[in-house]
């Protein structure tokens, strides 16, 4: 699977104690009417536990000039996500209260409406219930190969 092309998301949820975050490629639209996407997440990650208790989270689909976002967001023993884009522009999303990363192709704002195990991962199936912003313009950053172009 590593020669399949794929778009990079950040996915972000906030919890009672702090902001969570991290670096997917398995996220991908699902449904136009309603509009839904599914994110697969590591099933023993904390990511995974937080989004078992907040249903509200956002994805922001990175551009070009966000690689190094997207390596600070998938590295092993992350601080928090307020962390990781201090020096960045963002803000909260309205509807999830969840960090979102401006610059990026678009951010939505998801409410999970079903979990699905699937071996090591969970699959979430979430209704888009916010467009934060689009810049289709903006080139996307890609990952194959294990590598980001």
């Amino acid at each position: 699977m590593a020669c399949f092309a794929t778009g990079v998301v950040v996915v972000t949820v906030r919890d009672d104690r702090d902001d969570i975050g991290a670096t997917v490629t398995a996220f991908t639209s699902v449904s136009l009417d309603p509009p839904m996407v599914l994110v697969g997440i590591d099933g023993d990650s904390y990511l995974a536990e937080v989004f078992d208790r907040r249903d509200r989270w956002a994805a922001t689909v990175l551009g070009a000039g966000q690689r190094p976002l997207a390596g600070r967001f998938a590295a092993a023993g992350r601080p928090s996500a307020r962390l990781l884009i201090a020096d960045e522009p963002h803000h909260r999303g309205r509807l999830s209260d969840a960090l979102v990363i401006e610059g990026g192709l678009t951010a939505l704002e998801c409410a999970t409406s079903r979990r699905v195990p699937a071996g090591d991962h969970v699959l979430y199936l979430a209704e888009v219930v916010g467009i934060d912003y689009l810049a289709p313009a903006t080139p996307p950053l890609i990952r194959v190969n294990r590598g980001y172009r």
